[in-house]
């Protein structure tokens, strides 16, 4: 396996991950780290058990093997709220807003948080001022101010998809877990989708592993790239390296050339 970026603190490190359903291996003894600041690409064919890992990395399934660390904190037995909680963000393929609220205030919510100080807060202080700041620079940097007051139902499918992931940046992660962030976008979506995300780690800091089917789309904005393949690490490096990698042209294509992948 090919490693590229060295030097930097690792925010979350992997360690021989094993989900199982059943008798069914999904995630198989998979390792791997993502380092700050970066944005790490995470590939491979349908039924690979990409959302898999990702639901055992955020506390949605239990893993049955392996270790998870993420700013030095160990997360075996941490459930999901805590892991969101700590910084540990992820988007869920399926955006579901609130389509009674305008988009500003689907990201308020979000930033708000829950919780039973949250909770004595709104009991004791219930005319208190909701704290803007993190809500307009999600705003910002998903590029939406001019949509903040609409409500989803006013707004494209790739509108959307964006606003799901202003809400993710809302809550001020320190990583933030995109799967499938691309699903359903026309070309040109997917392209301000993609610069949306390359601008995150370089200019406001947020660390992002992406998962995703649009292959161009991941290749083309990560620094580094894991694929997998029946719940296994094929490969792993630059986008150029994996690009050209073997196995990982024969999973996806099941022969030796990757013409026409994109």
């Amino acid at each position: 396996m090919e490693t590229i970026i060295a030097g930097r603190k690792q925010l979350l490190e992997v360690s021989e991950v094993t989900v199982r359903y059943g008798g069914v291996t999904a995630v198989d003894s998979v390792s791997f780290d993502v380092a700050v600041g970066s944005l790490i690409g995470l590939i491979g064919p349908n039924g690979a058990g990409k959302t898999s890992l990702i639901d055992a990395l955020t506390g949605y399934t239990p893993i049955d093997g392996g270790s998870i660390r993420f700013d030095g904190l160990e997360l075996g037995g941490v459930p999901a709220y805590k892991r969101s909680r700590s910084g540990l963000a992820r988007t869920f393929q399926s955006v579901e807003l609130f389509d009674d609220l305008t988009v500003e205030e689907n990201l308020l919510v979000a930033s708000e948080g829950s919780g039973i100080s949250k909770a004595l807060r709104d009991l004791f202080l219930p005319a208190r001022k909701a704290d803007r700041s993190a809500v307009d620079w999600a705003l910002s940097a998903c590029g939406l101010e001019a949509l903040a007051k609409k409500h989803p139902t006013q707004i494209s499918h790739g509108q959307r998809k964006l606003v799901g992931l202003a809400r993710a940046l809302a809550r001020r992660p320190k990583m933030l877990l995109l799967d499938e962030p691309a699903a359903g976008l026309d070309t040109d979506e997917s392209a301000e989708l993609g610069e949306r995300l390359r601008a995150l780690p370089k200019d406001e800091g947020v660390t992002i592993l992406l998962i995703d089917h649009d292959m161009g789309l991941v290749l083309s904005v990560s620094d580094q790239v894991y694929v997998l393949n029946f719940g296994r690490l094929i490969s792993s490096g630059t986008p150029e390296h994996v690009r050209d990698d073997s196995a990982v042209i024969e999973a996806y294509l099941g022969r030796k050339e990757l013409g026409g992948v994109d």
